[in-house]
This record gives C-alpha cells, sequence and structure tokens, in this order.
C-alpha cells in the first residue's frame, strides 16, 4: 500500500473540511444537484472521449497509485552483474535456460544467446520500452481529460444556478442562497480536479518514469554484457541509473516530457476556472 496517497487524500480532506466547518454550517456545502452535475458531466465526457476498451484498461492501472512500487534498481544492478559474471566466466551460452524473472530481461538475454546483432538487439527493446511507456500513458491522458472536464462542468453547473437566480432577482432575499449554490458546482469541480484526479496522474506519472528507467537500465547492461564489458565497468556505468531512483526521469523521455506539459496546461486550465 502507497501510504503517502491515503495520508495526502485523507489530510487535504481533512484541512478543507475544517476550514468549512470552523467558517459555518457545513451542510451549506452539501448540494446533490452540483455533485451530480460535477460527477455526471466528468464521467460522461470521458466516456465520450474514450473508448470502452480504453476504460476498461483504465482501471486496473489506477492501482498504481495505490500500490507502492516493488522496483529496486539496486536489486536489478545486481542480478545484471551477476549475469555479467557469469558470461564472462563461462560465456553468452553459459545463460540460456535461465529464468530471470522479469520478460524485458528474459527477452534481452534471449536475444543475447541467439547471436542477434547488437543494433537489432537495441531497437527490439527500445520498441518494448516505447511500446510499455505508451500503455502507461493511457491511465494520465484518462485522467488529464478528467482534470479538464470537471472545473468546466464545475461552470456549467454555476451558469446553470446564475440563470435560476435572475429569474427571480425581484425575491432579494433569495438571491444570496441561490448564488451560493450556484457557485458550489464550481468548487466542487475544481476539488475534484485538483485533490484527486491531477495527483493521481502525477502519481501514475512517477510509477511510469520509474519502470522505463529500469527497462532503459536493463538495456544498458544487456548490451554491455553483449559486448564483453567487464562487470566492474558495468556496475559504475548502471550505477547512475540506480542512483535517480527517487527521481526517476528517463533520459530518452520525449513522450514523458509531452506527458508534462499535458499535466501542466491541465493544472493551468484548473486555475482558469477558479479565476472565472
Amino acid at each position: 500500500m502507497n501510504l503517502s496517497t491515503i495520508i495526502g487524500m485523507v489530510a487535504g480532506m481533512i484541512f478543507i473540511l475544517t476550514a468549512i466547518i470552523l467558517g459555518g454550517d457545513i451542510t451549506r456545502y452539501v448540494e446533490m444537484q452540483s455533485f451530480m452535475i460535477v460527477i455526471g458531466g466528468t464521467a460522461a465526457a470521458t466516456l465520450v472521449s474514450y473508448s470502452f476498451d480504453q476504460l476498461k484498461a483504465f482501471f486496473p492501472m489506477l492501482r498504481d497509485a495505490f500500490v507502492k512500487s516493488d522496483i529496486n534498481l539496486r536489486t536489478d544492478l545486481d542480478k545484471i552483474i551477476n549475469l555479467a559474471n557469469t558470461a564472462r566466466r563461462e560465456g553468452l551460452l553459459a545463460l540460456d535456460g535461465e529464468n530471470h524473472d522479469d520478460p524485458f530481461l528474459q527477452k534481452g538475454i534471449e536475444l543475447v544467446v541467439d547471436g542477434t546483432d547488437p543494433e537489432l538487439v537495441k531497437d527490439i527493446l527500445e520498441t518494448e520500452i516505447d511500446q510499455s511507456s505508451e500503455s502507461d500513458q493511457l491511465a494520465q491522458k484518462v485522467l488529464a481529460s478528467m482534470a479538464q472536464f470537471a472545473p468546466a462542468f464545475g461552470m456549467v453547473g454555476t451558469l446553470i444556478g446564475l440563470i435560476n437566480m435572475l429569474m427571480f432577482l425581484t425575491d432579494t432575499d433569495s438571491l444570496g442562497p441561490r448564488m451560493a449554490t450556484a457557485l458550489l458546482t464550481t468548487f466542487y469541480g475544481v476539488l475534484l480536479a485538483n485533490m484527486v484526479v491531477l495527483p493521481f496522474a502525477a502519481k501514475l506519472k512517477t510509477a511510469s518514469e520509474l519502470k522505463v528507467l529500469r527497462y532503459e537500465m536493463m538495456l544498458e547492461g544487456i548490451l554491455s554484457i553483449q559486448n564483453g564489458e567487464n562487470p566492474r565497468m558495468i556496475r559504475e556505468k548502471l550505477s547512475v541509473f540506480a542512483d535517480n531512483q527517487m527521481g526517476a526521469q528517463p533520459a530518452n523521455s520525449k513522450d514523458q516530457s509531452e506527458q508534462d506539459e499535458d499535466l501542466e496546461g491541465v493544472g493551468e486550465s484548473a486555475q482558469e476556472a477558479i479565476s472565472e
């Protein structure tokens, strides 16, 4: 269990609810119509934007936001060094038939043992990395879309409330309560986007970056083993990857950079919704 996700959400809700309670009656912030507009509108827009197959694949990916990653680059590094020592002592064929516990590493070692050209090995494994990254980004894209939809439907609800309020301008006693009710939908939309959806997207992005970093380290190790490099030199080379685990940011991360820009744009959209 990834405790930071649970603690962050619980702490955020506690602070917000405490601020509301200190400022007045919390029941005034409960409005079912506003809730239905934001949640229903966001869900409907997401359904329009993505296919059922994509959404079916999306929900299992949310697990990464709540489950602590079991990736340990130091352990993977030691495994690669053991393989390098075996290959150096007994030859590449000594690696044939072993179970390496990871499909990516298994495939890479099998390609090396089969005598595949190093450039072809690199191309094949880089394609595997790209496909894995693209698959992981689906969940981030869905969440980024939801983060745009939620504040937008919050504004829709506010406009509906304002229209209803203007229809009863003669009833001055009800103007204040009607205005407050109209603003609640914007509150719900902004809260959903910034308290739930965007943090989840950031969490999944970090998990995806770590996975890509792991695969890139394995790729470099596999190519080094194929080239017959000294295990000590391989450890020195791959230690850079392991040292970067806490702030995982793959070196070849054009797609991830584009995703960064998408998430930043979503954050700006949410801020614009607040200011409006």
